[in-house]
């Protein structure tokens, strides 16, 4: 050291201040810093990831992705190249709704075929092993060496996911993953089966009844017969099949037309007994005669009961009046009798003759006492037919009576008569629908015999053939251009996708909108990371020799920490990280240096007494240093070391002590402080990284602020927010966080929204030459 470094150094006097100088200096911190923002706050640029954004994580992840790229396209082409050819031989059926209309009644399999659920069990049909053993009964397909086990195993995609579609439905549908057997195969019928349906397919032709039957082969000849022998064995086992259930039922119908006819000469039987028993040839016409005499009586008994009682009201009127001379004058039968009213007129008139004569003859006068025989003569006609009226009113009464009585007799006997012929007709009719129901069901079984006798005989079938199977002239499998184009699409979409899983799963802290999003806390800077060889001390020092990018990173980030402080107030600032090897004490070094150059007396305090690198990077010893400051074994002033950085002194950590925390929570450690901040414009701390040790805690509660260090993909968010939670919870205050160690020439797409190695190339310090040293 010069002396006049020496005289420098010695100049420094640090006096330490009384309780209300400390008293003020804890005031000034709390004017300093600023508040973190809530996690997720931070501003990103759009929102959203741009297209430019995602275009940097894939040349991020180039390696891996062109790892994933080289081996799914290898794959696809080794497999396309090496696979055995496949041919696909395809057969085309139609299966119609309807048989052909040869005779107009109904079959005996009738089934619903314009529903979906027919189509698919012909399809599971075409697909059953009786079909499969029928098929391979053929002469070319039972000696072919596939089916015998000689030949090359048949192997392809889709035949192993079909498989393992077959084994994932039976999971789910909870049967057993097993292919259904014919009870009479013996194990090498099952094996030649099994091979035959493994290479068979049935594609429904859509919006149509077409199907076709796909066969799939390393032998052209051996797919074209198997998809013909399908075909022709679906066909000959739908025509036996309805032959079968005719012949069924042709027998099923004979046997039950032999009991129905028994059933049939029974019925009719005591149908006729019945008839020669009671008479009942005739039976429903005798019903309408006794419902007609029926209706006749009660009109004729009605009527008679009418009569009567007209008749019964005039002869209790005449015997009411019988006596009374006017009242027998009023009676409406004799008012109506013209014989009466006659004597009535003699009687007056031969009455009106003897008052004449009376005055003038006596009462023995021969006229007189004639005039008083025909009075007398002619009242006694009066009477004598008044008596008769009244006689023949009587005589009417009583005739109406026992008329009446008469007919509702007769009335009676014909509804006992009706019932017990209603009781006969309800036996007679039950036995004449019995052998009705009988014939008719014996008729119907007649007629559906013969119409099941004719239809079985019937050679015809809803299915027919519309192209056969022809040699294919080349292999369907596999498809050369098809894969290996499908495999490029394939190969660069998961060598994407499986770059963008690994970016989303890295947790770790990688961008500064990371700090801003994820942390909350304003961005001050990007350091690069440098190369071993581009430095010569432990760490890279901005004025020794490093690239020039390297102390214009160091300059924007001092220039962000000038401007979050106010002038004149005391600038103490931690210096952390969340865990070691980020780099902070580096940052902390270079920081000191690049605000020292802004002639601002700056004094970097080493306070990680666990780890203490500081002296190192400066050449300097480590005691006497804080530790021995604060424990009274040296002095402030014999522990400030000046360096040779001019404006820039350093206190190393001193003995490294059992007890950090409790030396920096001390109030010596708090006086101490308060001197720096009377003597020295920047106090720099280098802390302990948060969750190593509580001593960054701390410090940051009796500082300005605190700078927080992220090393690029170093250290994950939730271990980040861990800390700074720490340091919330101690009161820190913060003025933002810097990027360290960001690969910035490895990713240069990566982090080219921030920095850009040809911004600083054309502004570059020469080799040995030192920046100014202007504020």
């Amino acid at each position: 050291m010069s002396d006049n470094e020496q005289h420098q150094h010695h100049e420094i006097r640090i006096d330490m201040p009384a309780d209300s100088a400390f008293a003020s200096a804890r005031d000034a911190v709390e004017k300093d810093g600023v508040e973190r923002l809530p996690p997720g706050s931070g501003e990103m640029v759009d929102g959203t990831l741009s297209g430019f954004d995602y275009l940097r994580i894939l040349y991020k992840r180039r390696w891996l992705c062109l790892a994933v790229f080289v081996l799914t396209l290898g794959s696809v082409v080794m497999y396309t190249f090496t696979a055995t050819p496949i041919y696909e031989a395809r057969t085309q059926i139609l299966i119609e709704t309807e048989n052909p209309n040869v005779v107009s009644f109904q079959e005996v399999v009738d089934q619903n075929k314009t529903t979906l659920d027919y189509y698919q069990t012909q399809y599971r049909i075409l697909q059953s092993r009786a079909i499969a053993r029928r098929s391979i009964a053929d002469p070319f397909l039972a000696t072919n060496a596939q089916l015998s086990g000689g030949g090359r195993q048949m192997f392809d995609l889709q035949s192993l996911f079909n498989s393992v579609v077959a084994y994932v439905n039976g999971k789910m549908t909870g049967e057993a993953y097993s292919k259904s057997t014919a009870v009479d195969e013996t194990p090498l019928e099952r094996r030649r089966v099994d091979a035959f349906l493994g290479a068979l397919s049935i594609v429904p032709v859509r919006n149509s009844r077409l199907v076709d039957i796909v066969y799939s082969s390393p032998d052209p000849k051996f797919a074209t017969a198997a998809a013909n022998a399908i075909a022709k064995a679906y066909i000959e086992q739908n025509l036996e099949y309805r032959f079968t259930a005719s012949k069924e039922a042709s027998d099923w119908l004979a046997a039950r037309m032999a009991e129905q006819r028994s059933a049939v000469e029974a019925s009719e039987r005591a149908l006729q007994q019945y008839r020669e028993q009671y008479d009942a040839i005739s039976l429903e016409d005798r019903q309408n005669i006794v419902v007609q005499r029926l209706e006749d009586l009660n009109g004729a008994v009605t009527k008679a009961h009418t009569e009567r009682l007209q008749k019964q009201a005039l002869f209790e009127q005449l015997q009411a009046a019988r006596g009374d001379a006017a009242a027998l004058d009023r009676f409406p039968t004799v008012l109506s009798n013209g014989f009466i009213q006659q004597l009535k007129g003699e009687i007056a008139a031969l009455q009106r003759q003897h008052a004449e004569m009376a005055d003038n003859l006596g009462e023995r006068h021969p006229t007189m006492i004639k005039l008083k025989a025909s009075l007398q003569s002619a009242d006694a006609k009066l009477q004598a037919e008044i008596a008769k009226i009244a006689e023949s009113v009587r005589t009417e009464y009583l005739a109406a009576a026992a008329q009446e009585r008469s007919l509702q007799a007769a009335l009676d006997q014909q509804k006992h008569e009706a019932q017990e012929l209603n009781r006969r007709a309800i036996d007679y009719g039950v036995l004449q629908r019995d052998a009705a129901t009988n014939r008719q069901i014996f008729d119907a079984l007649l007629q559906r015999s013969k119409e099941t006798g004719i239809s079985g005989e019937l050679r015809t079938s809803n299915v027919r053939v519309v192209d056969a199977a022809e040699e294919p002239p080349w292999p369907a499998y596999p498809r050369k251009r098809t894969n290996v184009t499908y495999g490029l699409l394939a190969a660069v979409l998961l060598a994407g996708m499986f770059g963008f899983v690994i970016e989303a799963l890295d947790t770790c802290l990688k961008t500064p909108d990371d700090i801003k999003v994820q942390l909350g806390l304003p961005f001050l800077g990007l350091v690069p990371q440098l190369r071993r060889r581009e430095f010569a001390k432990p760490s890279p020092m901005i004025n020794h020799h490093v690239p020039g990018m390297f102390p214009e990173a160091l300059r924007a980030i001092r220039t962000n920490v000038l401007f979050s402080f106010a002038e004149g107030s005391a600038k103490t600032l931690v210096i952390t990280s969340t865990a070691p090897e980020e780099g902070k004490t580096m940052v902390a070094a270079n920081l000191a240096i690049a605000l020292a150059m802004t002639s601002q007396r700056v004094l970097l305090v080493d306070a990680d007494m666990r780890r203490p690198k500081i002296h190192q990077l400066f050449a300097l010893d480590q005691e006497a240093g804080l530790s021995n400051v604060l424990i009274g074994s040296a002095k402030a002033n014999d522990a400030v070391k000046k360096t040779t950085v001019p404006k820039l002194w350093v206190l190393p950590a001193g003995r490294v002590p059992p007890n950090p925390p409790e030396l920096l929570g001390s109030p010596r450690f708090a006086e101490l402080m308060a001197a720096f901040r009377e003597n020295f414009d920047w106090v720099l701390l280098d802390s302990p990284p948060v969750l190593a040790v509580t001593d960054a805690c701390v410090l940051a509660h009796t500082s300005s602020a605190v700078l927080f260090v992220v090393g690029a993909d170093l250290v994950t968010r939730g271990a980040a927010k861990t800390a700074l939670e720490q340091l919330d919870a101690a009161g820190a205050r913060y003025i933002g966080a810097v990027m360290n160690r960001a690969e910035i020439r490895r990713h240069p797409h990566y982090y080219s929204r921030y920095y850009r190695t040809k911004y600083t190339t054309s502004y570059a310090v020469s080799p040995g030459s030192q920046p100014s040293s202007a504020r």
